[in-house]
């Protein structure tokens, strides 16, 4: 059974128990700092500030994304202002009709081009460090209308080796409409998937359950945890993908999966300028009062 508030209870959990990984984002795994002593003249506080100035100016210098491990076959990758999550899978799939671009290892590889050996719920913690915002999954209202799926933009992007060279290409481009024989023209959103109570264990956690194979969907289902923001039920025939053949490479190629959240321009403003952020929500509660309808 769906529960949105012990949902985000867990993302909250999951979300605080990673986020010491991102202290380490500055630092070589593996390696401890040495101890160091003030030199004499020179206070604690003068060191700390030559220390940051250093440290700055290497950065800016390399430009080097760091990288922190969420889970197996799963990193968060920062670069400055800018984070998406890397996973490791491979192609299992090359034609015949998809319900998803990539599920998990050992479950839907019958209908999907890539598999991977992960836990869903790493992935849905490093989307949220990576400042992707959660949704909600395809809702079917009582009078059978479909309410497509919601979140953050997902931009996808597959890297593999052709040889010796490498290969980058966006994860639509290995779709195709059945009807149109053109590729996927949409992105994914952040639909988020749910929680559910462990029926075998209840002292357990609570299962995630797009570990069940609805990692990243191209048909609408209720536990994707990405999903296309359109009426793409199984039920809907005028909406079809396979496998765009030509494009992908052989069986158990290793592919890196890129998910890149793209976050818009108001709410990047907002976390730049957090005064700013401040005023523009109480400009909007003022705003809400003025035209809210009296209470009767």
């Amino acid at each position: 059974m769906r529960d949105d508030t012990t949902l985000h209870l867990h993302i909250r959990c999951w979300t605080a128990t990673t986020a010491f990984f991102l202290i380490s984002l500055g630092c070589e795994a593996g390696l401890t700092e040495p101890q160091e002593t003030t030199p004499p003249g020179q206070s604690a506080r003068e060191r700390s500030d030559a220390r940051s100035k250093e440290t700055n100016a290497g950065s800016s210098k390399s430009g080097e994304a760091k990288k922190v491990e969420m889970g197996k076959n799963v990193w968060l990758e920062v670069q400055g202002d800018k984070r998406r999550v890397i996973v490791q899978a491979e192609v299992c799939l090359r034609e015949g009709m998809l319900e998803h671009l990539m599920c998990r290892k050992r479950t839907k590889e019958h209908e999907a081009i890539l598999a991977a050996d992960v836990d869903a719920r790493d992935i849905h913690k490093a989307l949220i460090l990576a400042k992707a915002t959660p949704g909600t999954t395809v809702k079917i209202q009582d009078d059978g209308t479909i309410i497509p799926p919601t979140g953050t933009k997902i931009k996808i992007t597959l890297r593999y080796k052709d040889k010796d060279k490498q290969v980058k290409v966006p994860g639509r481009e290995w779709v195709r409409d059945l009807k149109t024989k053109k590729s996927l023209e949409y992105d994914w959103v952040f639909a988020g998937s749910y929680l559910i109570d462990n029926p075998l264990e209840k002292d357990k956690p609570p299962l995630y359950a797009a570990n069940s194979g609805d990692v990243i969907c191209v048909s609408n289902f209720g536990e994707a945890m990405l999903d296309l923001p359109i009426n793409r039920s199984k039920n809907n025939a005028e909406l079809e993908f396979e496998a765009f053949t030509d494009r992908i490479p052989p069986i158990g190629t290793p592919v890196t999966v890129i998910l890149e959240p793209v976050l818009e321009a108001k709410k990047l403003e907002k976390e730049k300028d957090p005064f700013k952020a401040r005023q523009e929500s109480q400009k909007e509660k003022k705003i809400d009062k003025l035209t809210s309808p009296p209470n009767k």
